[in-house]
């Protein structure tokens, strides 16, 4: 059985994954440099920083099962980051007990172990997908043919499985057109002055930031002060369009007036746009299949918005899948 996967994020490499073992062949693409989707580490010379998924939590039996295994692995690991909430007055430790991990040495270590053993085809963009006969043929944007399959799978933000899916499994593309995603932009900077800090990151009650962080602190990272500057959803909504470097400028100021020990050097390594980063209201369905079990889809917003979220959804499609 030939199968394709659209998109190498977290639940599309564990339901390819999955597929493979069971003797399916695989064949997954990604508009990309290389798997990993959200969970993006951003390298430079002397410097790397995760500018997409900060850390993931474990909460069910199964993602606490692979997790071990990643820790034993060398690719997680928990990351004992003290954590606050930033605003008017003083930081106010997070107290919801939660163990907090991390990709090792980077995020993308994670990805690439999970897509070990897989053909992952990197820098290429799905446009569409038409039914032929008992499959299903995959076209690029520019209309290239990109082979015949028996089955498909749609591991791609939903605002992008949408289109790939109305021709093909309209009930599908109507459920992936109700989990709204939400945008981020992200900044990377090196900062230096802030050392004796009593935190190594931030949940931020004040726009345009809602989450900083020392990424340097988590387990595995070079020795440093680089920072990683989330800002808020509505605020990234708001000005999605505006150029990088006035975003970069409008994150830093409200960072210098968070830390007034900011006031040192602030310079700005990377700054990215993730056009959805987020769904505030997954579906509960876990995951998408049509009725004949060819087409499905997965997703963070198929399954409860977090990096759990994804594994959990990419394995509960390859288990339909699989029947």
């Amino acid at each position: 059985m030939r199968i394709a996967v659209v998109g190498a994020g977290v639940a599309g490499l564990q339901c390819a994954g999955l597929l493979s073992r069971a003797g399916a062949e695989l064949t997954v693409f990604d508009k990309g440099r290389g798997p990993g989707g959200r969970l993006s580490t951003a390298r430079g010379d002397g410097w790397q920083a995760d500018q997409g998924a900060q850390y993931f939590t474990a909460r069910s039996k199964e993602f606490t099962e692979a997790l071990r295994d990643w820790c034993t692995q060398g690719v997680a690991g928990p990351w004992p980051g003290r954590l606050v909430w930033l605003g008017d007055g003083e930081p106010e430790p997070v107290s919801d007990e939660q163990q907090r991990y991390v990709g090792t040495p980077r995020m993308t270590a994670i990805s690439r172990y999970l897509a070990q053993g897989l053909d992952v085809r990197a820098a290429v963009r799905v446009g569409a997908i038409r039914r032929e006969g008992a499959g299903v043929r995959l076209l690029d944007t520019g209309g290239a043919d990109l082979g015949r399959y028996d089955r498909v799978v749609v591991a791609v933000p939903s605002p992008q499985a949408e289109p790939l899916l109305r021709d093909v499994a309209p009930e599908l593309a109507r459920s992936a057109s109700e989990a709204v995603m939400e945008g981020c932009w992200s900044v990377v900077i090196r900062a230096s002055g802030l050392q004796g800090l009593p935190f190594d990151a931030a949940f931020i009650r004040q726009r345009p930031l809602r989450w900083v962080a020392r990424d340097t602190s988590k387990p595995g990272r070079p020795e440093g002060m680089v920072w990683v500057l989330h800002a808020d959803a509505g605020w990234t909504q708001a000005h999605m369009e505006r150029p990088a470097e006035w975003v970069a400028d409008q994150l830093l100021g409200c960072f210098r007036e968070l830390l007034p020990g900011a006031n040192g050097a602030l310079e700005m390594l990377r700054v990215h746009r993730w056009r959805y980063a987020s769904s505030p209201a997954p579906l509960e369905q876990g995951c998408l299949l049509d009725e004949t079990g060819r087409i499905g889809a997965c997703g963070d917003w198929c399954h409860g918005n977090r990096v759990e979220g994804a594994w959990l959804s990419g394995q509960a499609l390859a288990t339909r899948m699989l029947g």
